[in-house]
């Protein structure tokens, strides 16, 4: 009984679907529009560059597509026109396309922040889409000032952040009492200067001199070639420790390196002995 009815429906399934009696799924129709679900909700742009946030709708009938500021809700623009005296941006639409565009031509820290693409219907539909924008920088570890031994290894390290490529070059130039802004070369007859350099989104560049002398002391510039220089004074100790120093991250309180005076000890001490206590009375709380 089962099989026979299966084959009924099978049978009346290819009468539908043979010659002029094909059955046809009817596609999905709405007058409803929507924005596309692949639009993204983050940007990013870099400080001087030019960005595009782009805003895709389907079934727009006769709305219109606005881009809104959230920081003031100011209109930027309308279907193709921009309302706004900032020249920097721009609406972008080709006729019979689904996609609408906010061109911000040399952006700045300000543009930060959330912009909105908006539909006509009633209620505004809204995408929000949030633009951060990045400042490239440098920094040399360990500035404004390094402290490092005589005849000791020099290990300079300039980290440049957020580019929107890495560097074509990076320069580094040596001041001191007998010479300013020196291009450091890593072939000069005092030997034992090399540089290298780990490009990407982040990229560092080693300078590192071999047995530090005290004419090596000096500020110590690292120049790429996409954004400003960064700068570092360099101090060469022969044995000497100033009080207090901060080297690598470890305080030197008189003494020779590698060595911990009484006094520090004691400091050191109290120093645990405080955090164990405000541990304790964190957990009993």
């Amino acid at each position: 009984m089962e099989i026979q009815f299966l084959l009924l429906v099978v049978s009346a399934i290819l009468r539908m679907t043979s010659g002029d009696d094909m059955l046809l799924m009817p596609s999905l129709v709405t007058d409803q529009p929507y924005f596309d679900p692949t639009m993204r909700a983050n940007m990013t742009a870099h400080v001087g560059r030019q960005c595009e946030l782009h805003c895709r709708v389907h079934s727009i009938g006769n709305r219109t597509v606005s881009w809104i500021r959230g920081r003031d809700l100011r209109i930027l623009t309308v279907g193709r026109y921009t309302y706004t005296s900032d020249l920097r941006y721009e609406a972008l639409h080709q006729e019979g396309t689904n996609q609408w565009t906010l061109r911000i031509k040399s952006v700045q820290p300000r543009d930060q922040g959330i912009y909105e693409c908006q539909i006509s219907t009633k209620p505004i539909k809204a995408f929000p889409t949030y633009l951060k924008v990045l400042q490239p920088r440098s920094e040399i570890l360990g500035s404004p000032d390094l402290y490092v031994q005589r005849d000791s290894m020099i290990n300079l390290t300039c980290i440049l952040h957020d580019l929107p490529e890495p560097p074509t070059y990076v320069l580094w130039y040596h001041t001191n009492k007998y010479h300013k802004n020196r291009n450091i070369s890593y072939s000069s007859s005092r030997g034992g200067v090399s540089m290298i350099v780990e490009k990407g989104p982040t990229t560092t560049s080693y300078l590192l001199i071999q047995s530090a002398r005290m004419s090596d002391s000096g500020v110590y510039t690292c120049a790429p070639s996409n954004i400003n220089a960064t700068r570092v004074t360099l101090h060469v100790l022969n044995g000497e420790f100033p009080a207090a120093m901060q080297t690598n991250g470890s305080v030197v309180i008189g003494g020779a390196a590698g060595e911990t005076s009484g006094p520090a000890i004691v400091v050191i001490l109290v120093t645990m002995f405080g955090r164990m206590l405000l541990h304790f009375a964190f957990h009993v709380t």
